[in-house]
């Protein structure tokens, strides 16, 4: 073993140290046997997380709150974004480079002036704090996500032309999109319905402004807890939330690989070019 390889992976376990540290220090505080967040923790206990199933039930009111948005924030946006992902890739739709930008665009925007621009329409508009007004906030956030996850299988794909070949031998566009299109980019659109999931799950910024006292998600409920308490009930919560988090990243790894999840690759984007000049 070289000199060089054994600098890159000591460069590389403290990169994981620094940022897995957070994670590490709330989780195990969790387990300590004192009435205060304290680390390394003393002791070592579960009665963090038997007080919170036993005398908080608005953190798991919450829980269902969050639950039921990101499932509907996950379903709205996965459809509408691979329906769109598909438009923008595979049909010539007039104006797609500012459809493009506008898909991206609450990507790019602080989450407090989307939460602030949402507070501010739905007083405009009347609509009172519900699950459903959650969702939109959320679906915003979540469809930028989707778009850019299905958009990468559909250029991934996109070299084949098995579409092609199928019409060609009589296959109807129902037949094609679901036979063929649908299974190609299932990996994709699972990764998108996860990753709209955790980001709804785990909003804080935009749920703040658009909650009441009646629905709130977990982060806003863990939020106003912390302002007043600071007791290792909040370590357990945030240990159940970063577990979750933690199965969801699995799926969508094994659903689509982590290569997929950030983007298209250069080499794509280049035959992507490339196709397009020549079309």
């Amino acid at each position: 073993m070289t000199i060089g390889k054994v600098l890159r992976g000591v460069y590389l376990g403290l990169l994981y140290l620094f940022i897995l540290a957070p994670i590490i220090v709330v989780v195990a505080s969790s387990f300590t046997r004192t009435n205060y967040i304290v680390f390394p923790p003393k002791g070592f206990t579960v009665r963090w997380y038997g007080e919170l199933a036993q005398n908080h039930p608005e953190f798991l009111a919450s829980l269902g709150v969050s639950i039921a948005v990101g499932l509907g924030t996950a379903l709205g946006a996965t459809a509408l974004g691979t329906l769109a992902a598909l438009a923008l890739e595979r049909y010539p739709v007039p104006g797609r480079r500012a459809l493009q930008e506008l898909f991206g665009s609450p990507l790019v925007i602080p989450s407090v002036v989307l939460g602030v621009a949402l507070l501010q329409w739905y007083s405009a508009v009347g609509i009172a704090t519900s699950i459903l007004s959650l969702i939109i906030g959320h679906f915003i956030i979540a469809f930028p996500y989707v778009v850019r996850l299905v958009t990468a299988k559909l250029i991934d794909f996109r070299e084949s032309h098995v579409e092609r070949a199928a019409a060609n031998l009589g296959a109807t566009p129902w037949q094609v999109f679901w036979k063929i299109t649908l299974p190609m980019i299932r990996s994709g659109i699972i990764a998108g319905a996860v990753f709209a999931f955790v980001t709804s799950f785990d909003d804080l910024t935009v749920a703040l402004f658009v909650v009441s006292t009646d629905v709130q998600t977990l982060p806003v409920r863990l939020f106003n807890y912390m302002q007043y308490n600071y007791d290792p009930v909040v370590t357990a919560i945030s240990s159940l939330m970063v577990l979750l988090s933690v199965v969801m990243m699995v799926v969508m790894e094994r659903a689509m690989g982590i290569g997929q999840v950030f983007g298209v690759s250069g080499q794509q984007a280049g035959k992507r070019g490339k196709q397009r000049v020549y079309e």
